[in-house]
């Protein structure tokens, strides 16, 4: 497995922009898809997006899509989500997931993947 970190999260105002980073250790990064899930107070962990290994493949909910971006830098063993737009329903906490997959799948069930980092809170306020 691999270790994951994120990163970015914080407060910001509707309409707002933030940037969130996930940093990956203890494997190739390169052969893992990523993703991005979210879980608010109350609710079910939810899908935000995802990338596959090379990055030619993303996916993203439709809540989202539009707004954000994921990407990813294999050099830094990293994968990103810039949030733009920002509103009330965004807030939660986003976690970054990553599975060891083919080059160009993507996955969208968090069931799916097998390693989790511990989540970074995102609050958008009015």
């Amino acid at each position: 497995q691999v270790q994951l970190e994120e990163s970015g999260g914080g407060l910001v105002q509707a309409g707002g922009s933030l940037r969130l980073s996930c940093a990956a250790s203890g494997r190739t990064f390169s052969g893992y898809a990523m993703g991005w899930f979210r879980q608010a107070p109350g609710k079910e962990r939810e899908f935000v997006a995802a990338i596959s290994r090379g990055g030619g493949n993303t996916a993203y909910a439709d809540s989202v899509k539009g707004r954000h971006t994921i990407s990813r830098d294999n050099a830094k063993n990293t994968v990103y989500l810039q949030m733009n737009s920002l509103k009330l329903e965004d807030t939660a906490v986003y976690y970054c997931a990553a599975v060891r997959t083919t080059l160009t799948n993507i996955a969208y069930s968090s069931g799916t993947y097998d390693s989790w980092g511990q989540g970074t809170q995102v609050t958008v306020s009015s």
